[in-house]
C-alpha cells in the first residue's frame, strides 16, 4: 500500500512542508498505515488512532527537539515515532531490533521521557519545564494526558506544583469521560474567544494597569478574576484546573486538525500554564476498534491471532480469574480489587457475578492496597490483581499499610517474570525479591492445576499478607503435564544425579529441558520445581544437601532474588556443593519474545546445560 504524503516524512518537522490543505489527507495515511502495520507485527492500535490529528496539529506547530513533548502513558505516541523518521521501525515494532512500543530517548532526540506506566507525564513535564527556566532555553513544553491517567493520583499531585511556568502546556486527550460539560455555541465561541493571543495581551494589560491603582487596584484585579471564574464555572466547571493555576481551554474536537493546528499557532504567545481539553474518539477510523476500544487496545501479531494458547481464554489470567469468581461463591467476605486492568487480569468474571466486591479504582495502585487494607482491616478478604510491574508502583503502601498491621490481603501478581513485546518498561522482574524482603509468603505456580489449587489455599483467609505470582500468556505443554502434586515443592529424580537444575514458574519449562538434554548427553540431572518461594518451603535444603552441584534458573532480578537465599540458605545448612545462579542481571530488558529474552539472558535451556556442565567441572 503507498502512502504518498507520509512517504515525504523522514525526520523531524518535515510535516511543515505540506500545505495545510494536506494535512487531513496526511492523517487517513497515518491511520491506513497503523491499521496495516500494528496488525501484522501487534501492538497497541486504538489509542493510537485516536491521537493522529492532534499529533499532527503539534508536530506542525512545535520545533522538536527544542521543544519538549511528553505522552502519559506513552503508548499513543506511534504518529509521533512517524513524524520523526522511523516509519521503516515499524516493520519490527516491539520487536527484537525494532522500535519500541513507548517514547524511547535512545531512538529519537524528539522523545523527551521514557513512558511505560501511567500517570507521570505531568511531574516529569514540570521538572522538565522547571529545567528550562531555570537554564534559560526557550521552547515549551507540552505533555498529552489520557483521561485514564488522570484516575491516577500522582496527576494531581504535579498540578498543585505548576507555579506560573508559561512554557507548560497539559492537553487533556479526553477519549472516554467528560470533564467539563460542552454547553454548545456559548462555550465554543468562549473557546475561540480566550484562544486568541489579543485576548491574553488584553488581559494581561488590564490586571496590570489595575493593580498599579493604589490601595484598590489588587481588590479590583480580584474581583474580575472571581467574575470570570463564576461565569466559566457556569458554562464549563473548569475552575479545578483553574483553582490549581491553569489557565483551562476547551473542549475542543480532537479531530479536527485545521482547527487543532490554528489552536496551537494561537496558543504560542501564551502568559500561564495552559490545561487544554480535547475531545477524541478511541480507535477512529476502524469499526471495530470504534465499538469496542477495549478489545483493540494492545492486539497481537497477526500470526498469534489464530493461536488458542495465545487467545483471552487459554491464560493464567483468565484461570486466575474465573477460579476467583468460582471461590467468590462459597466465601461472601471474598472481595477483588484492580487499577484498571479488569479485562487484563481477568477479573470480568467475578465483576460479573459480585458487582458489588469488585472494584477498579483507576490507575490508582497505590490507592488499590490501601483500599484493600482497609477492607480487611474490617474482616473482608481482598484479592488485589495488578501486573507485576504496576505492583512497584505501591510499595510503599504494601509495607505500611499492609504488612506492618499484618492484615488478610492477596496480593495477586499477574504478568510475573520476563514478559514480551513491552520491553524495560513492562517486566515483572522485581516482585520476589521486593516481596520477600519484607516477609510476605509468595507461591509461584507453574501451570493451570497448581494455579486453581494455590488460589485456593491463599484464598482461604490465612491471616496476614501472602502473594501469588504467574506470568503472561498459556501454560506449555512441558509444564501442564506435570499436574499439581499440592506441595510446595517437587524434586524429579533421576538415579545417579549428583546435579539439580531448581527453578519456578514459568522458567521450569528450561529447566526440564536442560536436564533431558543432559540425560541424553550421559549426563544424570534431576530438577527441583519451587511453587513456595518465599519463605523456602520446609525440608527444601535437606532435600539438596546430597548434591554435588546446584544450577538454580529465575526469570527475575539476581541481586535479592530467590536464588541467593537459597544460596545462602545451603550454606548455613552446611552444604559445601558449588552453586550456579542463572537470573536476571540487567535492568533494562529488549523488545523481545520471551525465547528471545531468555536466550540473551542466558537463562535458556542451552545455557542452563553450559552452567551444569561448567559447575560440574
Amino acid at each position: 500500500m503507498r502512502y504518498p504524503l507520509l512517504e515525504r516524512i523522514n525526520a523531524p518537522g518535515d510535516v511543515k512542508a505540506l500545505p495545510a490543505a494536506q494535512l487531513s489527507q496526511l492523517c487517513e495515511e497515518i491511520r491506513r498505515f497503523l491499521i496495516e502495520s500494528v496488525s501484522a507485527t501487534g501492538g497497541h492500535l486504538a489509542s493510537n488512532l485516536g491521537v493522529v490529528e492532534l499529533t499532527v496539529a503539534l508536530h506542525r506547530t512545535m520545533d522538536l527537539p527544542q521543544d519538549k513533548l511528553l505522552f502519559d502513558v506513552g503508548h499513543q505516541c506511534y504518529t509521533h515515532k512517524l513524524l520523526t523518521g522511523r516509519r521503516a521501525g515499524f516493520a519490527a515494532l516491539r520487536g527484537q531490533g525494532g522500535i519500541s512500543g513507548f517514547p524511547a530517548p535512545e531512538e529519537s532526540a524528539c522523545d523527551t521521557f521514557v513512558a511505560g506506566h501511567g500517570s507521570t507525564a505531568l511531574s516529569a513535564a514540570i521538572g522538565i519545564a522547571r529545567a528550562k527556566k531555570l537554564k534559560g532555553e526557550p521552547g515549551k513544553v507540552v505533555a498529552v494526558i489520557g483521561d485514564g491517567a488522570f484516575t491516577g493520583g500522582m496527576v494531581y499531585e504535579g498540578m498543585n506544583n505548576i507555579g506560573v511556568l508559561n512554557n507548560l502546556v497539559v492537553i487533556l486527550n479526553d477519549n472516554k469521560m467528560s470533564i467539563s460539560k460542552n454547553v454548545g455555541m456559548i462555550a465554543n465561541y468562549l473557546t475561540r474567544l480566550r484562544t486568541d493571543p489579543r485576548y491574553f495581551r488584553v488581559k494581561a494589560g488590564l490586571e496590570t494597569g489595575l493593580g498599579r491603582i493604589p490601595a484598590l487596584g489588587p481588590a479590583m484585579v480580584r474581583g474580575l478574576q472571581h467574575g470570570k471564574q463564576a461565569i466559566r464555572r457556569s458554562l464549563y466547571h473548569s475552575t479545578m484546573f483553574e483553582q490549581m493555576g491553569f489557565q483551562y481551554i476547551g473542549p475542543v474536537d480532537g479531530h479536527d486538525v485545521a482547527a487543532l493546528v490554528r489552536l496551537f499557532q494561537n496558543l504560542k504567545e501564551q502568559y500561564a500554564p495552559l490545561f487544554l481539553h480535547v475531545e477524541t474518539q478511541k480507535g477512529r477510523g476502524l469499526k471495530q476498534a470504534e465499538e469496542n476500544p477495549g478489545e483493540f487496545h494492545n492486539i497481537s501479531a497477526a500470526e498469534n491471532r489464530t493461536n488458542p494458547e495465545l487467545s483471552p481464554e487459554g491464560s493464567f489470567s483468565t484461570r486466575f480469574g474465573r477460579k476467583l469468581a468460582e471461590l467468590g461463591a462459597a466465601q461472601p467476605r471474598l472481595c477483588a480489587i484492580t487499577a484498571a486492568m479488569k479485562y487484563g487480569t481477568g477479573l470480568q468474571y467475578f465483576k460479573h457475578r459480585f458487582p458489588d466486591r469488585c472494584f477498579d479504582v483507576g490507575m490508582a495502585e497505590q490507592h488499590a492496597v490501601t483500599f484493600a487494607a482497609g477492607l480487611a482491616s474490617q474482616g473482608l478478604l481482598p484479592v488485589v490483581a495488578i501486573y507485576s510491574t504496576f505492583f512497584q508502583r505501591a510499595y510503599d503502601q504494601i509495607i505500611h499499610d499492609v504488612r506492618l498491621m499484618g492484615l488478610d490481603v492477596l496480593f495477586a501478581v499477574d504478568r510475573a517474570g520476563l514478559v514480551p513485546g513491552d520491553g524495560e518498561t513492562h517486566q515483572g522482574i522485581y516482585d520476589t525479591a521486593f516481596f520477600s524482603h519484607i516477609g510476605v509468603p509468595l507461591y509461584a505456580p507453574a501451570n493451570y492445576a497448581e494455579l486453581e489449587y494455590w488460589l485456593a489455599q491463599l484464598a482461604g483467609g490465612k491471616g496476614g499478607p501472602r502473594a501469588i505470582r504467574y506470568p503472561r500468556g498459556a501454560e506449555c505443554e512441558a509444564l501442564a503435564a506435570l499436574g499439581c502434586s499440592c506441595k510446595e515443592y517437587d524434586l524429579y529424580t533421576k538415579d545417579g544425579a549428583d546435579t539439580v537444575l531448581v527453578s519456578y514458574g514459568a522458567e521450569c519449562e528450561e529447566a526440564l529441558a536442560a536436564a533431558e538434554t543432559l540425560r541424553q548427553s550421559g549426563t544424570a540431572a534431576d530438577v527441583c520445581k519451587l511453587v513456595r518461594l518465599y519463605p523456602l518451603p520446609a525440608g527444601l535444603c535437606e532435600a539438596l544437601l546430597p548434591y554435588k552441584a546446584v544450577v538454580f534458573a529465575e526469570d527475575s532480578v539476581a541481586t535479592g532474588g530467590i536464588g541467593q537465599q537459597l544460596a545462602f540458605a545451603l550454606q548455613q545448612a552446611g552444604w559445601r556443593g558449588r552453586f550456579r545462579l542463572c537470573a536476571v542481571t540487567k535492568a533494562s530488558l529488549p523488545h523481545a519474545t520471551v525465547p528471545q529474552m531468555r536466550a540473551a539472558l542466558g537463562l535458556d535451556a542451552a545455557a542452563l546445560v553450559q552452567a551444569a556442565g561448567e559447575v560440574r567441572a
